[in-house]
């Protein structure tokens, strides 16, 4: 049986990568490890970066005849998703059509529901679901005895059937190293800058799953579990080592959503890197509370360069009561100074737009972008509404969505999106305009955001769909002129 697993090709993260510089899927490179550990032909096709178009695609599969089409998806690029399995339908039409990923694990039903060319949804981890799913395929054929694989949806006599949920994978050790060998990784070109050094050959590693938070706009805890699950520290260690010898990387991202969760774990691996002498520097995803300045310091002992977490709010009532957060201002100014005497480069996360988040409340996160302006990356973002999470109830229940709301199908021009900047995700707007959100935004490229209005400008016009789009996007030009023109009278002479 030869199973095909693709990265559809354009969309948002193409875009965003637009700079020859890629992030390899990680998720793809564990379901083809597993898959070819157990013996089955299997082989990725990234079409981001191998430069295939939707017709080189169309010939690729109509040449080699998948039994199964496997196609990665997240909200971002959903739409490319759904339109790659269409292609595989029309190119293969004795295939098996498989959605995973992110987004079709919160928004399975749905999906399935609006893409008739579609067969199976895998749901939340996808390795052992993906195995057991290409066995009941291989002994039944069409679809038939699938009734028994757990975590998958699928369609039964016209409605959709969901099975019960697949158990976390609790021995993270037990899985094979992602299968880098699978994809062309030179063309990836996955580089990240580092001060003094320039561009170094980097990669992505993963050293636990889950996470115990309670983030409103976040589905980590629903696709990977609350229960934290990790690697062993000389698991982890023995794939950094051999990423190094056979990818020749010198930068590692540890891509956990927060890989400080244990201390004693991250000291552990501290340890093992020093005591090993890895000729490597890395940057991790933190979490400000469980963070201590002998911590902190003993990681960057170990190579640590770059450190990103969230404050989100600079208001304690959104933190606390709306996001759910939990994070003290305290703790992110010490951070803060703790990076700025360890020589370590911290990148900070704020989002504007929370549920009843006031103007004042929203003045005071952008002051305190303003107030670091030269000491932090601040990556800031309107807040979007994904699939499953407690935003989009929200979102429901007080019509900032439809009750009919689909992800598979493009959205009504009254659902506001910022396709150039946060990919085809609905944003949400409460009680700021959006007058407000767009000088919150400029505000902060002010700040150093590092934003090109003009680079961006004609991927703009591009995505221009209806009469609302022109008038937000009018908007936003006025604001940026009214703006500028302050900041050049301020500079002017008295």
């Amino acid at each position: 049986m030869k199973v095909q697993l693709y990265v559809p090709p354009g969309g948002y993260f193409a875009e965003r990568w637009s700079k020859g510089s890629t992030m390899p899927p990680l998720g793809l490179l564990y379901i083809g490890a597993v898959l070819e550990k157990a013996g089955v032909d299997v082989e990725i096709v990234p079409a981001d970066v191998l430069k295939l178009d939707w017709a080189g695609i169309r010939r690729k599969i109509e040449a080699d005849r998948p039994d199964i089409v496997g196609v990665t998806s997240t909200t971002e690029n959903r739409f490319q998703s759904f339109r790659l399995v269409k292609i595989a339908r029309e190119a293969a039409p004795g295939a098996v059509t498989v959605i995973g990923g992110p987004h079709a694990s919160m928004a399975a039903e749905d999906t399935l529901a609006h893409i008739p060319e579609l067969d199976v949804v895998v749901r939340g981890e996808g390795e052992m679901t993906t195995l057991d799913l290409v066995r009941a395929l291989d002994r039944s054929r069409p679809p038939g005895g699938i009734t028994h694989v757990a975590g998958i949806s699928y369609r039964r006599d016209g409605r959709v059937v969901s099975n019960p949920p697949r158990s976390p994978i609790t021995n993270l050790d037990g899985l094979p190293f992602p299968a880098f060998h699978l994809v062309p990784f030179d063309k990836y070109n996955f580089t990240i800058d580092v001060p003094g050094r320039g561009p170094l050959p980097a990669v992505n590693i993963m050293t636990s799953r889950g996470c115990p938070f309670n983030c409103n706009f976040c589905a980590t805890p629903i696709n990977w579990g609350r229960a934290v699950r990790v690697r062993t520290t000389d698991n982890v260690i023995a794939e950094i080592e051999e990423r190094i010898e056979k990818l020749g990387v010198r930068v590692i991202f540890f891509y956990d959503d927060t890989f400080n969760v244990s201390v004693r774990r991250v000291e552990d691996i501290c340890r093992k890197m020093i005591e090993r002498r890895l000729d490597v520097v890395w940057r991790a995803e933190i979490r400000l509370d469980l963070m201590t300045r002998p911590l902190l310091a003993r990681m960057k002992e170990a190579g640590l360069f770059h450190v990103s977490f969230g404050i989100e709010a600079g208001s304690e009532r959104v933190r606390d009561s709306i996001i759910d957060k939990k994070i003290r201002i305290e703790d992110f100014h010490n951070v803060i100074a703790w990076c700025r005497e360890l020589d370590i480069i911290p990148n900070v996360f704020f989002i504007f737009s929370h549920p009843t988040e006031t103007w004042e409340e929203a003045q005071e996160t952008i002051r305190l972008i303003e107030r670091y302006k030269d000491e932090v990356e601040a990556s800031v973002a309107i807040l979007h509404i994904y699939p499953g999470t407690p935003l989009e109830a929200a979102a429901k229940e007080i019509g900032r969505l439809p009750a009919d709301f689909s992800w598979s199908e493009k959205h009504s021009s009254k659902i506001i999106t910022l396709p150039t900047a946060q990919g085809d995700v609905p944003l949400f707007l409460d009680r700021l305009s959006w007058s407000q959100v767009s000088e919150l935004l400029f505000r902060w490229s002010f700040s150093g955001g590092n934003v090109s209005i003009a680079r961006k400008l004609p991927r703009v016009l591009a995505n221009i769909r209806s009469l609302h789009d022109i008038k937000r996007y009018a908007i936003m030009a006025l604001v940026y002129i009214r703006l500028k023109i302050k900041r050049l009278l301020r500079r002017q002479p008295a």
